[in-house]
């Protein structure tokens, strides 16, 4: 529910600011005053129209911003949409602000942050509904009524169920149109995948062995200069000449040197032995060398079966993937698609036969909803009726139409027609009213607007109470065209209503004023030439005056009907009726 609600520069409205409670508030005042203003404030806020007629003279910018407290059932649904937009602070309260200037750019703002004004009317549809002579009413918009339906009707259990069972064949539906798909050009691409596969099956590639291969091409290509610079070490190494002694030789003198100079001096045993690791290092240099000339090849055969499967898993990585193991996968890949397109036919007829299984079960699951819902919706005209009838709308009649369409595709039904269907079942819902007598029923979109639609909305909310999800309910000129007596009951529907929502109420009527939880009295003033918008919360004696003003002239007949009329208030509500 809104909880805190600023003003600031908007039409009339210099600054406002007010903390707001539970249940009904009351708005009252003389015509002029700013009632209206502050619910229009109120639409722009949550994603109304907003022009720059709405910025106060001599102002920059207008700015509302209101904070919501989230408890109810509105809670997931709002926390769900900040939690998508990434825009999610406190999941108890969400703050919304819109920002109008003058030269006509609009800004809208969730939780400090800048939003688009989509977004904005999103989240603010989820968080008031406002009820006026031209506001949006959500009553109005059809595809708002089944989802109202079920919440009165208590399907959620059957539904869920059915909605399981719609899933399944949305899969299974999907399996089968990709499976038909692939069958269109099976034979082009049967060939295509058996060559594919075959080939790369035929290599019989290992991964890693391209670079093997690099290596023993490389060493067999120079196998010549390998021996001879191998040679050559060797020579220089271990075999030596007339004129030059073998490094081994050298090495081997040179260590006995120092090995007989440690004797003498000790100091220098580190440095023999230094020597002697240089002797033995030298050694398996030498053994190493001697073994690498026994494996070079020279095999100009191996050489050309080296470059030739070299070349092989170079053609196969280009067309398949750019390495061996992706070669590899690309084959697994092409026969399984081959296994796949082999078993299509076998496959598709057990999942036709799946699918008019789902479709029998969703037939029976969706017949089920569709008789409870019409149940609920009979029970749910004659209240409405009951209702209307409180508001001195005896003879209005209210009703909820049920159409089906037909598909070929569709859940076949009893008289074996099939029925287009979706996530919500094959009902195609929609409330209906004859406001008056003579008048067929007619879709509540048209409707008469003023007084009498907004109290067919009060009777609808009424009745839907618990299944309507918004927190709060705002009605404007709802005390068009109804006298006192009636404006008694409106009064006590609304603050029953109040017990469900929190509900603004912009009234002329003292007995419909008489009810509220929360009075406030809108006032304008006229400081330095400058009209002003005041609010002031009214409690005891001054909520006394006010109502007693709202009646006639204050004076002793009129205050001892405002009082009479509080107690009035207070019985009805004791009472229940």
């Amino acid at each position: 529910m809104l909880t805190e609600l600023h003003i600031q520069n908007f039409a009339i409205i210099d600054k406002l600011d007010l903390k707001l409670g539970a249940g009904l508030i009351i708005l009252t005042g003389e015509t002029g005053a700013g009632k209206s203003i502050i619910l229009d404030a109120v639409d722009m806020l949550v994603g109304g129209r907003a022009d720059a007629t709405v910025v106060r003279a001599e102002s920059d910018a207008a700015v509302v911003e209101g904070v919501f407290a989230l408890k109810g059932p509105e809670k997931e649904a709002v926390n769900e949409i900040l939690k998508r937009e990434e825009l999610l602070d406190d999941p108890n309260y969400v703050t919304v602000a819109r920002e109008v200037r003058r030269e006509g750019r609009s800004v809208a703002r969730v939780n400090g942050r800048t939003v688009n004004l989509t977004l904005l009317k999103e989240l603010g549809s989820a968080l008031i509904d406002i009820h006026g002579q031209s506001e949006h009413l959500s009553l109005l918009d059809p595809r708002a009524h089944l989802g109202l339906l079920d919440r009165y009707a208590e399907v959620a259990k059957p539904l869920a169920e059915y909605r399981q069972t719609y899933q399944k064949l949305l899969n299974v539906r999907k399996e089968l149109n990709d499976l038909r798909q692939a069958q269109v050009d099976a034979d082009r691409r049967v060939e295509m995948l058996m060559f594919q596969a075959q080939e790369i099956e035929d290599a019989k590639l290992k991964p890693g062995e391209d670079e093997e291969l690099k290596k023993e091409r490389d060493r067999l290509a120079n196998a010549e200069s390998l021996a001879r610079y191998a040679q050559h070490a060797l020579e220089v190494l271990d075999e030596g000449s007339q004129e030059s002694p073998a490094a081994s030789d050298l090495v081997g003198q040179a260590a006995q040197a120092l090995a007989a100079l440690a004797k003498i001096d000790k100091a220098q045993e580190e440095l023999a032995d230094e020597a002697a690791t240089l002797e033995d290092t030298l050694a398996d240099v030498i053994r190493s060398l001697r073994d690498y000339l026994d494996e070079i090849e020279f095999n100009p055969k191996r050489l050309e079966e080296a470059e030739e499967r070299l070349n092989l898993i170079h053609n196969l990585t280009r067309k398949y993937g750019g390495s061996i193991p992706s070669v590899i996968a690309f084959g697994a890949d092409a026969r399984k698609q081959l296994e796949n397109i082999s078993g299509a036919s076998e496959r598709i007829g057990a999942l036709e036969a799946e699918e008019d299984k789902l479709l029998q079960t969703l037939s029976r699951q969706a017949q089920a909803l569709s008789d409870k819902r019409k149940a609920a919706a009979e029970k749910l005209g004659k209240g409405i009726e009951i209702e209307l009838d409180d508001l001195k709308m005896a003879a209005a009649r209210f009703g909820v139409d049920f159409q089906t369409r037909p598909d070929p595709n569709g859940i076949p039904l009893a008289d074996g027609s099939r029925v287009a269907f979706d996530q919500n079942g094959f009902d195609r819902v929609e409330f209906l009213v004859a406001p008056n007598p003579g008048e067929g029923l007619k879709p509540l979109a048209r409707i008469a607007s003023g007084g009498e639609t907004s109290r067919l909305m009060l009777a609808l909310k009424n009745i839907l109470a618990k299944a309507d999800e918004i927190p709060s309910l705002i009605f404007d000129e709802i005390d068009q065209g109804i006298g006192g007596r009636v404006g008694l009951v409106v009064g006590y529907k609304l603050w029953h209503l109040g017990r469900n929502h929190q509900v603004f109420c912009v009234t002329h009527l003292p007995q419909l004023a008489a009810f509220g939880d929360e009075h406030y009295q809108v006032q304008k003033l006229i400081q330095g030439n400058r009209t002003l918008t005041r609010v002031e919360r009214l409690t005891g004696e001054p909520q006394l005056l006010e109502l007693s003003q709202m009646l006639g002239e204050v004076g002793e007949g009129t205050l001892r009907s405002a009082h009479e009329l509080m107690q009035v208030a207070r019985q009805m509500i004791k009472s229940g009726k």
